[in-house]
Parts: structure tokens; C-alpha cells; sequence
């Protein structure tokens, strides 16, 4: 059965059937919602239902949910009248804009054992238009898809680079590219996501990130770059070692050659010759920065900490909710 999905405070709506998430619905209607994992974990599409009643499913037995309600992933939400909801927010996008490209291995580096460095180059002619900090997705043979930040600036339409975290066992990071070789072929599809700068906004930015969650960031901070920003940027980038700062000479030299740059590596379990900052990464932002009032956040890595920095970041820091944007890695086979 098919339904209307009304936005609170917009004239936008859009069909949705009952078989369908609200964020699926939004999505093939050309509408873009906060998302991540869309396995109901990171809590990035979590919104309000302000009137009608839903099927609400997850890790917990399915709920039916009848009014306002507060935090429902829309992921995982499906409706069962005309609904009228509240996201974190919504913008209009271009359904067109998004291809499908066989794009060719150019390069492959791996700079620690658990990480490969992918450089895929399009075919002369496909060019293809993104933001930096979105993503893409790789369609598999048996119809599965993976996700993964394009870590090059939007500058370099010709192709994009991948940072891709082995997962013991993976069907993709494992099965796959840890056998690829400089021509083999992959199927991708692009541009995915809401994570992105956001060009217009003056604030200092603090971008926070864990593992691989540095590629997207690593876009921004080279597009912002490029462009000549004036806005002050703090990247903190947490590990439990040293060594899984991949590229921590990149960052490094950033530091050193622009003057409203900073970077500060955070460590959960560094050897004892470590002499830089330790403990959890968001603790590490807090301790520097006790008020957020006047930043703008960028946070991408695992679920725990994104949730960690929305959470305490707004909480106790008084970052505003509208100025913190997040993209947790949900780890998939």
C-alpha cells in the first residue's frame, strides 16, 4: 500500500510504500536524509515521527509506533498511514546526477597490512560530479554492494581513491582486494551521501575521525585547501597505535605548510616511546575545546565515536545539532 510522507516545516513530500523505508522512499523521490550504516546502528538517520503510525524494526522485536515519537532510524522504519516526520534535515537532490561507471584499478598501495590505498580511473569521457566528503558504492557480482568514501578532492573528476580497512574474513576486503592488480575492472556507482563541507558556512571547522574514516575527511580538508579557505581546521585522528595513522605524513605536512591548519594525532594504546596525545579521540576535542558554541563538526569513523561526539559534543560543548555532521563505518563482511 502506498502512503504520503509529509516534511515538517517544508512543502516537501513524497510517496512511500509499506514495504519501503521513509529513507529509501526519500531517496528515490530525489530527496537527500542524514544516513550512514542504513542498518539501523549509527543512528546518523534517526528523526521524529510527529503524527501517524509506523513499523519500527532493528536488533529489538518490531514496534508499532502510533504519534510523536522521538529517534526513530528511518532506516529501518516503514509506514503504515500517511506519516508527517521531523529529520535532522532535508535536502532536494538530482537523481540524474548519480552514474554507474566500470572504472579500471590504477594503482594499488597498501601502507600498513590492514589497509589498501585503491586508485580508480574512469574511461576517457565519464566524468562524474561530487562533493567532497560523499561516497560510493561497489557493485558486487552477486548483486551485494560496498560502501567507500572517495578520498580524493572533487577537482579529480577523472577518477576516485579508495582507503579500504581489510576485514578478516570479507567477501569484498578481503576476497577481493587483496587480488587486485593494476587494470582489473570494478563496477561503481556515484555520488552517495549527505556528508560533505559545507562551503558556505564561515565557522572553524573540527574534523574527527577514526581509521579510514580519515578518507572523506582527507577530501574536505584537500578541497577546502585548494579553494584557498580562511576558516581554521583542526583534524584529530584517532587510532590505538601509531602505526595506524596511515598516512599521518600527509597531515603532517599540512601542519607545516598552512597556517590555519592543525593536526593532532590521539592514540587508545600507544607504545611506550608515544609522546603525543592519548585516550579516546572526542575526550581529546573536549579537553581543548570545553565550548563548540561557534564550531562547525565533522566526525567519521566508527560508530561509537560519532555517537560519542554527537552526543556529548551537543551536550556538554553546546554545540549547536545543525553544525555536526557525521558518517559512522559500520564494518560489513
Amino acid at each position: 500500500m502506498n502512503y504520503q510522507i509529509a516534511v515538517e516545516g517544508t512543502e516537501f513530500s513524497f510517496p512511500c510504500d509499506s514495504n519501503e523505508s521513509i529513507l529509501d522512499a526519500a531517496q528515490k523521490a530525489g530527496f537527500e536524509l542524514p544516513y550512514s550504516c542504513r542498518k539501523g546502528v549509527c543512528a546518523s538517520c534517526e528523526g521524529r515521527l510527529v503524527t501517524g503510525q509506523v513499523l519500527v524494526g532493528g536488533e529489538n522485536p518490531d514496534r508499532i509506533l502510533d504519534g510523536a515519537h522521538d529517534g526513530l532510524p528511518f532506516c529501518k522504519t516503514w509506514p503504515l498511514s500517511d506519516l508527517l516526520i521531523a529529520p535532522k534535515r532535508i535536502e532536494k537532490i538530482d537523481p540524474s546526477a548519480r552514474k554507474t561507471i566500470t572504472a579500471t584499478v590504477f594503482r594499488v598501495l597498501r601502507p600498513t597490512p590492514d589497509v589498501t590505498l585503491l586508485h580508480l580511473r574512469f574511461p576517457a569521457g565519464n566524468k562524474v560530479k561530487f562533493k567532497a566528503g560523499q561516497y560510493l558504492q561497489v557493485l558486487m557480482d552477486d548483486g551485494q554492494r560496498r560502501s567507500f568514501s572517495m578520498a580524493n578532492p572533487p577537482a579529480e573528476k577523472d577518477g576516485v581513491q579508495l582507503h579500504i580497512r581489510q576485514v578478516p574474513g570479507g567477501r569484498f576486503s578481503e576476497g577481493v582486494v587483496s587480488s587486485l592488480c593494476g587494470g582489473d575492472k570494478l563496477t561503481v556507482e556515484l555520488p552517495y551521501g549527505d556528508f560533505y563541507l559545507r562551503e558556505e558556512s564561515s565557522k572553524p571547522i573540527l574534523f574527527v575521525a577514526t581509521g579510514t574514516g580519515f578518507a572523506p575527511i582527507k577530501s574536505m580538508i584537500e578541497d577546502a585547501l585548494r579553494q584557498g579557505t580562511s576558516r581554521d581546521m583542526i583534524l584529530y585522528w584517532g587510532a590505538r597505535k601509531a602505526q595506524d595513522l596511515y598516512l599521518a605524513s600527509l597531515p603532517m605536512r599540512w601542519a607545516e605548510e598552512v597556517e590555519n591548519f592543525t593536526f593532532i594525532p590521539v592514540l587508545s594504546d600507544p607504545e611506550p616511546d608515544w609522546v603525543g596525545r592519548t585516550g579516546l579521540v572526542h575526550k581529546a576535542v573536549l579537553e581543548d575545546h570545553p565550548s563548540l558554541i561557534a564550531h562547525q563538526v565533522y566526525a567519521c569513523g566508527n560508530p561509537a565515536m560519532t555517537t560519542a561526539c554527537r552526543e556529548d559534543f551537543t551536550k556538554l560543548a553546546g554545540l549547536p545539532v545543525s553544525e555536526i555532521y557525521c558518517d559512522a563505518f559500520v564494518i560489513g563482511a
